[in-house]
């Protein structure tokens, strides 16, 4: 019998495109949605609304590990990288993302990129963030920026989900917000709050595209139009692949075109999702 010692195997190490940082907190909204936020590492900086690679190191018996696209929900100021994830019971991450707890460890991607920002917008009056689900969480970053209220007058947050206990952060834009050391004094006089709900009774019902088409969304908010205004309006969009096709085409219907990084324009969308 051989008396050489046994040799372990390797600890798993991030590549050099990757942080491993430390779970913070965790807040299950639904069983089918949840936040949770980890630690930023000093060197990350990224703009509002811009998105990251995500993931969780390898379970036992896989050599790689699964990473997914995931917009960042805190401003980029924030000193935690904070998240809004869906539950996806056999996803090959969410399915065990869902799972974490504070002290866990979770991959960072180290080149957040994306369209969801301010610069790739022209100025205008008012700044429309419409999400759909998890598709608020670029405007969760971007409406607790300083900035959104510097370029705009009016910041309005639309957030369409199917069921009422879906609409996660209610709380951060009725009250919240305004306790804000850095936006609230800003947020009580500029920003609007617009949910909506599709399959329950609720103050607001139905699908963006059918509220703005119809012209009920503008009178909801007392704007005194029934379309976009080229001049003034500025748009957002983040949600699932249906919702953001017909969206743009709404957009480009009312004379809106589309900007980017590049180009700044009237609208944008986060291609990255959209496939």
């Amino acid at each position: 019998m051989s008396d050489a010692p046994v040799t372990a195997a390797p600890a798993w190490t991030p590549s050099a495109a990757q942080h491993l940082e430390t779970v913070l907190w965790v807040r299950h909204w639904t069983d089918r949605l949840f936040s949770f936020a980890i630690t930023r590492p000093p060197t990350f900086r990224f703009r509002s609304g811009e998105f990251v690679m995500i993931g969780l190191p390898p379970a036992p018996g896989e050599t790689k590990p699964i990473l997914r696209a995931y917009s960042i929900a805190s401003p980029s100021f924030a000193e935690e990288l904070e998240f809004l994830s869906i539950k996806v019971q056999d996803g090959p991450l969410t399915s065990r993302l869902q799972h974490i707890q504070p002290g866990d460890q979770v991959l960072l991607g180290k080149k957040p990129t994306g369209t969801l920002v301010l610069d790739a917008v022209r100025p205008g009056k008012r700044l429309f963030l419409f999400g759909t689900g998890t598709g608020l969480a670029p405007f969760l970053s971007v409406a607790r920026d300083p900035d959104a209220y510097a370029n705009f007058e009016q910041v309005i947050v639309g957030h369409g989900v199917r069921e009422v206990a879906e609409l996660a952060y209610r709380d951060l834009f009725t009250r919240e917000i305004f306790d804000d050391p850095l936006v609230g004094e800003e947020a009580r006089k500029q920003l609007v709050y617009y949910p909506t709900v599709t399959r329950e009774a609720f103050e607001h019902q139905g699908r963006f595209t059918d509220l703005i088409a119809s012209g009920k969304l503008f009178a909801d908010l007392g704007l005194g139009q029934t379309a976009f205004n080229p001049d003034e309006d500025r748009i957002m969009l983040c949600g699932s692949m249906d919702f953001i096709k017909d969206m743009a085409a709404l957009c480009e219907s009312q004379g809106l075109k589309e900007g980017s990084n590049a180009e700044p324009g009237d609208y944008v969308l986060e291609r990255a999702f959209v496939g």
